[in-house]
């Protein structure tokens, strides 16, 4: 990025961040909030709350007071998240889908019995039963854009049967075990409720293995494409239309294809669908309409079944929807395929914003750190999308050199920071008499520990932090 480019991208993150005013109780609270989300868009390593409040020259535990104890709610920052998005999506040209849905779950490998929600369970970043919390989330794409919009902690069994335990880690009594599904489903009501239109809805087999969640987005009026094992049991729609009768039974979809006349009566449609960081793939693809078939029964109503098959890697892969019967078939398989979208969000959360780096055993610090790093991931995602038209070629990841040259960058507009409600120590910097990059001076009462200043030193060794106490946020 150039030199404009940044001081532009500046002065549109604080123009950003007004929009989580509303969320705080006094303004030093507010104040924070620009502090963390500046810190989780620096190169700094690791993104908690004390290498945060030494680049940012607060003292380490009011940066973890801010986190678990100010007085300030998640829940507006998560609406003024998706409020934002709903306009921006809204003045995006259409390619062709609308806007899709993107709902997955990811991980987070943790040590310990302490932090909210940890168990041992099966971790995605592991692809093993491991110690580690699991996350719910919703996205939305849209052409090239593409950002997660709201979370969840999905809390085991285990924890929600012990209110003692919960307690202790701050989880409200309301919070208990729901499965994933119904954790979607939830989200997917706010996000309306805030505005966002979804035109579809995908998510892997692990949702569409629930019969409940497809009956839930069908209540809802909610079109998906959505992916389900070779397990998932069906039949053929007759030419009749008619349902089941008490003599039919249904069969895995992996068998279904090869034997039902619905499928081994059509050719093959070829689909390449083009990839911003890989090879064109070719996909091989058949489909028509089937009844489900689950512990309750028939489902009331007849869905697509999408066959998949790449003859390069061998791979087969089943979707399910609820499209109406004449949609394209073409555009079911796009559709579908848009899911990838959302490893691309985790991988840039997660590597590029510091998701997986909350460092507590308390629910609030936990949640509030979550929708700032979706806070942080929608300010990305709104200006790479702006700057793909200075740049050739194919640029997904150019999210992630501009965080890391945005956050080293910051200190030269420092009185713009301040407009926005910039604060340090507990007090407000004042940009007429301080530098542009300037050292803030120590109280007394802010004096940390030497462990802390050695810290602080060897971060300004590694190129980190250039000096203990330089904003460089």
């Amino acid at each position: 990025m150039t030199e404009s480019q940044l001081q532009a991208l500046d002065a549109a993150l604080i123009g950003y961040l007004e929009g989580f005013r509303p969320s705080c109780r006094s303004s030093p609270t507010f104040g924070h909030i620009g502090m963390y989300v500046r810190g989780l868009l620096s190169d700094l390593d690791r993104k908690t709350a004390e290498p945060i409040g030494l680049a940012s020259g607060v003292p380490p535990r009011t940066v973890q007071e801010f986190l678990r104890d100010h007085g300030w709610e998640y829940d507006v920052v998560r609406q003024a998240i998706q409020t934002q998005v709903a306009q921006k999506v809204q003045s995006m040209p259409d390619d062709g889908l609308g806007v899709v849905g993107l709902v997955d779950e990811t991980s987070v490998r943790k040590q310990g019995t302490k932090t909210p929600g940890v168990n041992r369970q099966y971790l995605g970043c592991l692809g093993k039963v491991g110690n580690g919390i699991v996350t719910v989330h919703l996205g939305v794409c849209l052409g090239r854009y593409k950002t997660l919009i709201d979370g969840d902690l999905f809390l085991p069994e285990v924890w929600s049967a012990d209110r003692e335990r919960c307690r202790q880690a701050g989880i409200p009594d309301e919070i208990v075990h729901r499965p994933k599904w119904q954790i979607s489903l939830e989200q997917l009501d706010r996000s309306r409720a805030n505005g966002v239109v979804m035109q579809w809805l995908t998510f892997d087999a692990e949702y569409g293995k629930a019969p409940k969640y497809l009956a839930g987005l069908d209540a809802r009026n909610q079109h998906f494409v959505g992916e389900v094992g070779r397990t998932w049991s069906s039949c053929g729609v007759g030419k009749d239309g008619a349902a089941p009768g008490p003599k039919a039974t249904s069969r895995p979809a992996e068998e279904l294809v090869r034997s039902c006349s619905l499928f081994r009566s059509q050719d093959w449609q070829v689909l390449r669908l083009s990839r911003e960081t890989t090879n064109e793939q070719v996909w091989r693809v058949k489909a028509g309409q089937v009844w489900g078939s689950g512990a309750d029964g028939w489902s009331t109503r007849s869905y697509w079944l999408i066959w998949a098959s790449n003859d390069q890697t061998g791979e087969e892969k089943f979707f399910v929807s609820n499209a109406p019967t004449d949609t394209p078939v073409e555009k079911l398989v796009r559709v579908a395929f848009r899911r990838a979208n959302v490893e691309h969000a985790f991988r840039v959360c997660k590597s590029e914003l510091g998701f997986g780096h909350f460092e507590g055993r308390n629910y609030t610090g936990l949640m509030r750190h979550m929708m700032l790093c979706l806070g942080a991931m929608e300010f990305v995602a709104d200006h790479t999308d702006r700057l793909r038209g200075e740049k050739s070629g194919h640029h997904d990841g150019a999210s992630v050199s501009g965080v890391s040259t945005f956050g080293r960058r910051m200190g030269n507009t420092q009185q713009r920071h301040d407009e926005a409600g910039v604060f340090a120590h507990g007090g407000k910097v004042s940009p007429t008499s301080e530098p542009s990059s300037y050292n803030i001076e120590e109280k007394a009462s802010d004096r940390r520990p030497s462990s802390e200043k050695t810290q602080a030193e060897k971060a300004g060794k590694q190129g980190k932090i250039k000096r203990p106490y330089k904003v460089a946020l």
